[in-house]
């Protein structure tokens, strides 16, 4: 048996953008899937991680939520709290790590777990290259196991080539010996972006450290890297820029549970893509919850 419950996924990223002209994006990743409860001890017994500290990866809590809170385990249960989610379980946060001290998460998601270890919530940390950060939280209702289908109102700006005019839906299965997760954003008009992670499970070990970083140097520069040439790539198709709104004021936004009979075109759009096992080198490349939608 592993001796951490926090473990390394290695695996790839696709963003496939529909309209007005379509343009797809592929690459290897790993991230980080942190127990929250563990994070010392891993700054304890790994050579190449830290907690808060300069190292080969690392995990700082500034990085993520918002700043006030004793820890950032007590600033997410505050939102679960506020959202009528009774928690008191595990809380594992999937994310890339600082490498070399600098990162950057498009987005983290923590899998917020009951006594009982099922899953009763998932909070999705959004960031953007503004410097801003916004939560998506939706509660997972009890008795739901494998696939989990989710759905939310966009009210955060993330890319300056799409307008917060939209919803997402997300289709996740949770940690385990894989991970995928899909994401969907909607118009009026139908699906407009679709982007898929898909990882497998490996311990999380100085060895395996070292390898994800051979594997993947410097992954968190070309995260950013790979944003700003992307969008000059989508740029030079033609797809004009969209106003950039205030934040919202609020921290979290709310969503909602969606029960698993989708159309046969939305069941293709989830589907996640293939983990492997032996990726390849990347390239390049106390708190105000907003309300439910009605």
């Amino acid at each position: 048996m592993p001796e951490f419950r926090s473990a390394l996924y290695m695996g790839s990223v696709m963003h496939h953008r529909l309209r007005p002209r379509e343009h797809r994006l592929r690459y290897s990743t790993f991230y980080l899937l942190l127990d929250l409860d563990e994070i010392d001890a891993l700054d304890e017994k790994l050579r190449f991680f830290s907690h808060n500290r300069f190292n080969l990866f690392s995990f700082h809590d500034r990085n993520h939520a918002e700043a006030g809170g004793p820890s950032l385990r007590y600033t997410i249960e505050r939102h679960l709290e506020d959202a009528g989610v009774k928690s008191g379980g595990p809380i594992r946060l999937l994310t890339m790590p600082r490498i070399l001290g600098y990162a950057f998460n498009p987005l983290s998601i923590y899998f917020c777990y009951r006594c009982d270890e099922t899953l009763c919530a998932i909070l999705y940390e959004v960031n953007n290259t503004f410097g801003q950060r916004h939560n998506y939280l939706i509660p997972v209702p009890p008795g739901v196991e494998g696939r989990i289908r989710q759905e939310s109102r966009k009210s955060f700006y993330v890319s300056p080539f799409m307008s917060t005019d939209m919803d997402y839906l997300f289709s996740v299965v949770p940690p385990g010996n894989n991970v995928a997760v899909s994401v969907i954003g909607r118009d009026q008009t139908g699906p407009l972006i679709i982007a898929k992670l898909a990882a497998a499970r490996t311990e999380m070990t100085d060895a395996s450290l070292v390898r994800a970083f051979c594997l993947y140097p410097l992954l968190t520069v070309k995260v950013v890297a790979g944003i700003h040439w992307e969008a000059l790539l989508i740029w030079l198709k033609g797809i004009g820029l969209s106003p950039r709104p205030a934040p919202p004021d609020w921290p979290v936004t709310l969503g909602h549970h969606v029960e698993p009979d989708r159309s046969p075109r939305e069941e293709r759009d989830e589907r996640p893509l293939t983990a492997s096992r032996t990726p390849q080198a990347a390239p390049g490349g106390r708190e105000r919850v907003s309300p439910p939608r009605s």
